[in-house]
Parts: structure tokens; C-alpha cells; sequence
């Protein structure tokens, strides 16, 4: 449960459910026991999911007496807002096979009798619970495990106190927070256990849980409007809109759970942060969008055409007409705790783009979702020259404010079932839009060099040479990760991150349809004059890295960050070799390198946003792609970067005025001093096509038939934007 509970489902209802008394959960206990002449003591850990978050201090003791065939004790669960008691039953012949290490010997039962603090009153069932021990260095050590419920009527009076981890909004899940936004809170001891919903209108409190904003200068609290509590299957989450005429600034947020209060976690707010909701809820990836195929009709927009778990399906055509689903446009009038009649920023003075693989279209309507709160609905025509692919980039730009990237699945024309992906096939995108994966493998050897300004020191140049990658498992909705798949040539996008202080607390990693796979050593061998031999790549959570060289002229290289002492990158044949790890086999992969781009004249000093930007070069395989990218702002007012793809048979591209208008602009002087930045470069991947794909072995079974071994070789230098 990562956003507003099936986004698309709060389109039709907000149904109020009630909070069931009798909850499903499973007592696990972890526990390390010692023996004496009275008796059996254990102390650990235990869980009770969708009873209480995270894990309690288990302590229980089973005498040496039995009664029958089973020797019975009791248990106390210590929680930071009060206790669990209760009666644990084992038979003498599972007590025996615990204490040899052994997982046999039946099967015994728990119950729970009551409590103290907020958990006075509970009961609890778990009819079968069983386990594994043994006797070793550290002592005798018990698992027990078993399903059953808890009832919690009648919980006592006091609560645990609450935390809160994160405050972000309910679409990237970044921190920062629009007024008249959906937002969600996560921590521990938020709610009770269970799932409620709420409809119109919103409640600002429920259950004796309520979200307060305080001024972090000082003031009056503000409460904002629930839509959701959730504490289920260990997580803990709230769902709530903030208030339109909450003013911009810093908060200290707090939440209230039966009369204790969180302590404070400091949160901003802004006037406009637009958010995409994505079909994972990851805050990336494919996004929500709906193509119009008829008034009776309107397609997910995924990679084939179809129906998956009821719900029709297609990719986007050119020419179609589209809605796409967000939060964070900005404030309105009225209450935010109703349905709202709808209201259109875009014809109200603010500026709203949609931006399509680089192309910037002006919706029909963009504003509040007519029958909704805080969600916010941009209805807008695909040009009929739009880009195509299955992973075409989109975003907002609400008055230059950025959405984060995600992508689209647009067909090649309008009779298209099925978009088109480089790589794969119709069979396998039908797979993923019914919840299959693919696996892939990804390195990458880089080098560029640059002409910087420092400072306090100049003009500094400076080469930097590194390699990169791993082996990811991706579903259809990260498609745009799976490293086979390349962008489609003419392709720009644009990325912005907050300005210095926009910001103030961190963000929470939010989990993603990508899992990254264990490929053992890795190690990288070069051509002679290299001086690259059996290097060995640095993994980190199955991510693997190497810094090959690093020079500058004028400035000390810390050793970590200087890499192989006379290494450089130089024509000729590199080799990856993998010697094998949990999830992927042992692998070699190589690729050679020939001649590289030179840009025609160089890269410009200067770059006026408003008249575009136009780069020719020489050199190069004709299907060479090529990658043109910049950035500039600064650390009041954010920074925004670009990239644009094209292959270098071109022999040169045009960036667009539009994607040159969404960077800030920044002046040489204020580069030079040190308040702001900017930069501009082209990359090229030299390899011939075929050159660089290798197969590695999966240990689970068959293989990974496209993972590539590409160069990326560049120059970068500083660059002003007027």
C-alpha cells in the first residue's frame, strides 16, 4: 500500500469501510532459551502483524513439569504502548526435537488472555503453532510460528506513542507538499490496525487519529483532511489532503493517535509540485494515463491491446486523445474536503504543459478531477508526429515546475495494436502487461572529458573514466530500466530537483517492479596500452562499479577516486568477465572501440534557450547513438537537466526551444562565483550494432539473451543559459 488505495478506484468511490474487531495474523517468535533446575526461560522477538507494527520483546517461561504429554507456560509481549499476555501449550515430543535441532515432533498451541495499556481486553487464538531449535555456541535457540486471530474489542485506553518516517506527496513520493494535494504520512503506531476509508466530506479526525500542520515559526495548527487509514501486514501508512489555504512555508507535522502525539517531523509546503500517478505507485515509471477510444470507453494505456483483470487495455496513438491522473497542480477555492465541481488552472492563468518525448502540448484541461478532492486530471491530444515506442519520456510542467519523469507506451499509428520496443517482441510485451518480467544485463564503460570552471581555481580540464552496471529483473511498468530496450532516436527529456530548503525532511525509499540480480566478481580487462588488467568491480547491492581513471590538471586526486594507477581509455578490445553468483552465471562479455564524434567547432560557452540549439558533428558508425545533454540552476532555485537522442548518422540535431525553457537560466558570472551552474556535453556509444551483446546463464534456468557491454564516450563543458 504505497499510494491512495487504488488510485483509479478513488476515481469512482470512497466507500467507508469498518474496521473489523477479529483481525488474521501470525505469531512469530525468535528467541534465544535458557535452561535451569525450575524450568525453560526464553527471551527475543515477536510479531503480530495488522495487531501491532514492527516487533515486540518476547519473554516466556514453560516449567519443568508437565501435564500429560505437554508442558504449558506462559508469555509477556512487551510494546512500547502497553503488554500481551498469554498461555503457550508445546508437546513434550516438539519441546524434544527443538532442543536436538530437529523440525519434528508435532505441533502445540498459543493463546492470548489479555493485556495491559492500549491492548487491554485483547484475546487471541493460534490453534497450531510449530517450530525449530538447536543447542550450539551461542546457546539454545527457538523459533515458533503459528496462524491464528486477535480480537481486538474493547483495547485499552492507552495508545502507543506514534512516529512518523516520511511525509510525501502521494504521486513521486518526494518530500515537499502542494497545497490541495493528496499526501501520505508513513511510520509506526499511526492508527489502529485495519483499513479504513473515508467519503465525503473528509473528516480532519477519525478513530482519534488526526494530521496537524503547525507553522514552524510558531502559530496555530491546521488539520488536514484524511482520506485513508492503513496499518496492515507491517505497514503503516495515512492518506490526507492539505488544505488549500494552509500558506506556503515550513511545518511541523504531527499525528495524534488516541491522544498521544508524534513528535514533530518538519515538512515543506509549496504552492505547485505536479506528481504523476504511476501504475507500480513507485513515483516512476509507466503512468496512469487513459486513451480515449470512445465515450463508453477509455483504455489503460499499456503496451498491447486487451484486457487484463477486466480492465481494457491499449497503447496511445498518434493523433488520440488522453487523461492523465495527478496530484499537487496547485490550490483552489472552496473546501478540498468535498467533491469538487472541477476547476481548469490552464485556463485560469497557469501554465500547463504536457511534455511528450520532448514535445510540449498544451491540454484541453488541466485541473481538478470533476467529482474528486486533491486529484487532478490533464486532458490533452497526442500530435500526430509524437514520438513513438513503448517508453516514451512524459511529464507535467506546471508554471516551469516540474513533474518527475516517467514514461508512455504510444503504438506507431492508429490502427497499431502494440507499441514497438527495439528487442522485443508483441508476445513478450503481451507478457509483461499481464505481469510478466524480464531480465536483462547492463554495463557500461564510460569516459568523457570536460573543461569546467572552479571556484577559486579557473578553468580546470579534466578526464574521467569509469565502468558500470549490473543485471535487473523488470516488470512492464519500469520498462524504461530493462537495459535492452534504447530510447527512440529524436527523444528529449527534461529532469528538475528542488531547490536547496524546498525540502527540509528526507524521502522514503518507495519499492520499485525492479530487482537487481547476484552476479558474483566481476572483473574488466582492456587493450594494450590500458594498462586495465583483471580489474576488479566494487558490488553493491548487486550494483557493480569501478573508477578507472580520473586526471585534472592542477588538482590532487584523492587515491579512492583516482582509480587504476595509469589506467585510460584507449581503441580497442575491452572484456567483462563474471565469475558467477546466486542468481547469475559465470559470463564474458566484450566490445571494441573505434573512432569517436568530434562536434563540429565545439561546444558552445553560451546557449540562448529561446532560439534552440543545434550541434554538428563528424565521425562515428552511422547507428552510433548518441546522446546530447545540459543542466544549469542553482541551490536556491533548483536544478533541471536535459537529454536528447538521436544516433550520429545525423550528423547533427536540433534541441528544442521548449526543452531549453524548462532550465533555469543562469549567467557565466554567477558560474564563475560559484552560486550557480551549468554545463553541456555529448555523449556517443561507439559500438557496432551486434558488437556489444552478450548471453549470461541464470541459476534459476535459462538465460539472458540481450545484455549488452556498451562504451559511452564524451565531452563535457561549462555552458551559461540565457
Amino acid at each position: 500500500m504505497k499510494a491512495i488505495i487504488g488510485f483509479c478506484a478513488l476515481a469512482l468511490s470512497l466507500a467507508a469501510l469498518a474496521q473489523a474487531a477479529t483481525v488474521n495474523t501470525t505469531l512469530t517468535v525468535n528467541a534465544t532459551a535458557a535452561l535451569s533446575s525450575t524450568g525453560l526461560t526464553a527471551t527475543g522477538a515477536a510479531t503480530l502483524p495488522n495487531v501491532f507494527s514492527g516487533s515486540g520483546t518476547f519473554s516466556g517461561t514453560l516449567p519443568l513439569a508437565s501435564s500429560g504429554t505437554s508442558v504449558n507456560g506462559t508469555f509477556t509481549i512487551t510494546l512500547s504502548g502497553g503488554t500481551l499476555t498469554g498461555t503457550l501449550s508445546l508437546p513434550l515430543t516438539l519441546l524434544e526435537a527443538l532442543l536436538s535441532g530437529t523440525a519434528s515432533g508435532g505441533a502445540g498451541s498459543a493463546t492470548i488472555t489479555g493485556g495491559s495499556g492500549s491492548y487491554s481486553g485483547y484475546s487471541g487464538s493460534f490453534p497450531t503453532v510449530s517450530g525449530s531449535g538447536g543447542v550450539g555456541a551461542s546457546g539454545i535457540t527457538v523459533t515458533l510460528s503459528g496462524a491464528g486471530t486477535v480480537n481486538t474489542t474493547g483495547g485499552g485506553t492507552v495508545a502507543p506513542t506514534p512516529t512518523i518516517t516520511a511525509v510525501l506527496d502521494a504521486a513521486s513520493y518526494t518530500a515537499s507538499i502542494a497545497q490541495g494535494s493528496i499526501f501520505v504520512v508513513k511510520g509506526t503506531n499511526l492508527s489502529a490496525s485495519g483499513l479504513t476509508e473515508f467519503s465525503f466530506p473528509l473528516p480532519t479526525s477519525s478513530s482519534g487519529v488526526q494530521i496537524a500542520f503547525t507553522p514552524a515559526s510558531g502559530g496555530s495548527a491546521t488539520n488536514a483532511y484524511l482520506v485513508y487509514l492503513y496499518n496492515q501486514s507491517g505497514v503503516n501508512q495515512l492518506a490526507a489532503i492539505l488544505p488549500s489555504t494552509l500558506a506556503i512555508g515550513n511545518y511541523n507535522v504531527t499525528v495524534t493517535n488516541s491522544g498521544t502525539v508524534s513528535a514533530p517531523f518538519v515538512v515543506s509546503v509549496v504552492q505547485r509540485k505536479p506528481g504523476l500517478i504511476t501504475q507500480d505507485s513507485s513515483g516512476s515509471g509507466l503512468v496512469v494515463v487513459q486513451n480515449y477510444i470512445s465515450a463508453t470507453e477509455l483504455d489503460v494505456d499499456r503496451f498491447t491491446t486487451g484486457t487484463v483483470g477486466g480492465v481494457t487495455i491499449s497503447p496511445a496513438k498518434p493523433g488520440q486523445a488522453l487523461i492523465a491522473w495527478a496530484t499537487g497542480l496547485g490550490p483552489v477555492t472552496g473546501g478540498d474536503n468535498t467533491a469538487s465541481a472541477g476547476f481548469n488552472f490552464e485556463a485560469n492563468g497557469v501554465n500547463v504543459q504536457v511534455i511528450v518525448g520532448g514535445m510540449s502540448i498544451t491540454p484541453v484541461y488541466a485541473g481538478r478531477a470533476p467529482g474528486l478532492a486533491g486529484a487532478d486530471q490533464i486532458n490533452f491530444t497526442l500530435p500526430a508526429n509524437v514520438p513513438t515506442g513503448c517508453t516514451v519520456s512524459f511529464q507535467i510542467s506546471v508554471n516551469g515546475v516540474l513533474s518527475t519523469g516517467t514514461f508512455l507506451s504510444i503504438g506507431p499509428s492508429a490502427s497499431a495494436n502494440a507499441c514497438v520496443a527495439t528487442g522485443l517482441t508483441t508476445a513478450q510485451l503481451q507478457s509483461l502487461d499481464n505481469g510478466g518480467t524480464l531480465t536483462a544485463g547492463g554495463f557500461s564503460l564510460e569516459q568523457f572529458s570536460d573543461n569546467i570552471v572552479v571556484p577559486s581555481v579557473g578553468n580546470v580540464t579534466e578526464t574521467i573514466a569509469s565502468v558500470a552496471g549490473g543485471f535487473t529483473q523488470v516488470t512492464g511498468f519500469q520498462l524504461a530500466s530493462y537495459a535492452a530496450v534504447t530510447y527512440q532516436p529524436g527523444a528529449c527529456y527534461v529532469t528538475q530537483s528542488s531547490a536547496a530548503g524546498q525540502s527540509t525532511a528526507s524521502t522514503t525509499t518507495v519499492a520499485t517492479s525492479i530487482t537487481y540480480l547476484d552476479a558474483g566478481a566481476v572483473t574488466l580487462n582492456g587493450p594494450s596500452g590500458s594498462n586495465i588488467t583483471n580489474a576488479a568491480l566494487t558490488e553493491s547491492s548487486n550494483i557493480y562499479s569501478l573508477n578507472i581513471s580520473l586526471q585534472a590538471a592542477g588538482i590532487t586526486i584523492p587515491p579512492a577516486e583516482a582509480g587504476i594507477p595509469n589506467a585510460s581509455i584507449v581503441s580497442g578490445t575491452y572484456t567483462l568477465k563474471g565469475a558467477g553468483g546466486k542468481d547469475v552465471g559465470p559470463f564474458n562479455a566484450s566490445l571494441t572501440l573505434g573512432s569517436l564524434l568530434t562536434i563540429t567547432g565545439g561546444l558552445p560557452a553560451s546557449v540562448t534557450r529561446n532560439s534552440g540549439l543545434t550541434l554538428n558533428w563528424t565521425g562515428g558508425n552511422s547507428t552510433d547513438v548518441v546522446e546530447i545533454f545540459g543542466l544549469s540552476g542553482s541551490s536556491s532555485s533548483g536544478t533541471a537537466t536535459f537529454g536528447c537522442i538521436t544516433t550520429a548518422g545525423a550528423g547533427t540535431f536540433t534541441v528544442p526551444a521548449s526543452i531549453l525553457n524548462q532550465l533555469p537560466a543562469v549567467t557565466a558570472s554567477a558560474i564563475t562565483a560559484g552560486t550557480s551552474t551549468g554545463a553541456l556535453g555529448v555523449f556517443s556509444s561507439p559500438a557496432a550494432a551486434g558488437n556489444s551483446l552478450f548471453l549470461a546463464p541464470l541459476t534459476a534456468g535459462g538465460s539472458i539473451a540481450n545484455s549488452t557491454f556498451l562504451a559511452l564516450l564524451g565531452i563535457e563543458a561549462t555552458a551559461s543559459y540565457q
